[in-house]
């Protein structure tokens, strides 16, 4: 009896101190659970804290992203970028909104400093008003817009050269990202009157009589009577004839000193050496609905007449039809062209060459004419025309025939 006591207390002995065992384990367990919980809690947390931060220099950076200017207009500039500078790194990486990405303040375009607004005041009676649709990619502007605006200058120094953009959306960006302030046409114009000018000549850098060349015309209208004469110079590529077959002085000349550019930028003696090599080239402007979208057709025929053969014509937008991408590689290809050198047909050399032609997107010329595997190398120049000097003397001319006209 003795032994089976024994034998009953030693199992009940044992029983508990596994059910203590059993206890310890399931409380360090709860534990463990606990803390690992209390950890992923405190790192959703975090994510969100981090969203939350980044959506809202998204929005802030989206309300600037317009067209209109308005008295908000600076200090939300000012609001979007020391929100973009609290971020940390890793809270960048996650700006997404409408228009709003991390390249928006993070994207390195270049030297500001190296430009000039050019919106000084008490500048004398005589003023040059160089319009420009504009570019946030600092190096271009200095190049190409500032380069257009240095020429005219020297050319005319009893002449203040003033600058206005007619794109607001750039006009913020630049003003956010680098404190620059550049006058839309408005504040141009009111400057002007502000300034006391009194002979006001405006020289747009514009391709062509298009949409930008008709809201600016619609702008000056409203000056006209502030100013003792109001004069608008030609845009680069001149009048628009009425169909495809009528080109002008100003498009052959443009058509020249293109051509000898990006052949020479390519290493070749001549266009007819590129063309024995197998190169072609192929200029890409922006494209427009417009009426003067036959411009674009009108250069290729220039291009035709002049008997280059191995240059070619597209535009981003694919209007004309013909100068879409597609199309314009199955005419290269077509033509027996191994070799493809893009470029753009645009002043400045800012958005549209760096990303829908240079770009890495799958949808840029360049990845398109690479993907179509019809050629051997594809390759880009990535210049705007602003900064050739043999097109700044064209716009030296445009605007030397307004003053001289009596």
């Amino acid at each position: 009896m003795r032994r089976r006591n024994l034998a009953v207390l030693v199992s009940l002995s044992l029983m508990g101190t596994m059910s203590m065992t059993g206890y310890a384990a399931s409380e360090k367990e709860t534990t463990t659970e606990a803390a690992s919980t209390e950890a992923g809690s405190t790192e959703a947390e975090s994510k969100s804290a981090d969203q939350e931060a980044a959506d809202k220099v998204a929005d802030l950076i989206d309300a600037i992203y317009v067209q209109k200017r308005t008295d908000k207009t600076d200090e939300q500039c000012k609001e979007a970028k020391e929100a973009w500078d609290a971020l940390t790194d890793a809270q960048k990486e996650l700006v997404e909104g409408e228009n709003a990405d991390p390249d928006y303040f993070g994207r390195d375009t270049g030297d500001a400093s190296k430009d000039d607004p050019r919106n000084g005041d008490e500048i004398g009676e005589n003023e040059i008003l160089v319009v420009s649709f504009g570019t946030s990619f600092n190096d271009s502007r200095a190049a190409d817009i500032k380069g257009i605006e240095d020429a005219l200058q020297e050319a005319y120094p009893d002449w203040s050269v003033r600058r206005a953009f007619t794109a607001q959306i750039i006009i913020n960006h630049v003003q956010a990202r680098d404190g620059e302030c550049i006058d839309n046409v408005e504040q141009a114009l009111d400057r002007a009157v502000d300034n006391g000018v009194k002979n006001l000549v405006i020289q747009p850098t514009h391709l062509m009589h298009g949409a930008e060349y008709d809201e600016l015309m619609d702008a000056v209208e409203e000056y006209e009577d502030k100013f003792e004469s109001v004069k608008v110079a030609e845009p680069l590529l001149g009048e628009v004839g009425d169909d495809a077959t009528v080109v002008n002085d100003d498009k052959k000349a443009v058509a020249e000193i293109l051509t000898a550019e990006a052949v020479e930028k390519a290493g070749y003696d001549s266009l007819d050496a590129a063309k024995e090599d197998g190169v072609a080239f192929v200029f890409m402007g922006h494209g427009t609905s417009h009426t003067a979208k036959v411009s674009y057709s009108q250069m290729q025929t220039q291009m035709n007449d002049l008997g280059y053969d191995n240059v070619f014509i597209g535009t981003v937008e694919g209007e004309p039809e013909e100068t879409a991408c597609e199309n314009v590689i199955d005419a290269v290809a077509e033509a027996g062209y191994t070799k493809v050198i893009l470029r753009p047909l645009m002043v400045v050399a800012g958005d549209h060459a760096n990303n829908d032609m240079a770009g890495e997107d799958e949808d840029s010329w360049l990845s398109q004419f690479e993907e179509s595997e019809k050629f051997e190398s594809v390759d880009t120049q990535i210049l705007g025309l602003g900064e050739i000097e043999g097109i700044q003397k064209l716009y030296i001319d445009h605007t030397a025939a307004v003053i001289n006209e009596q």
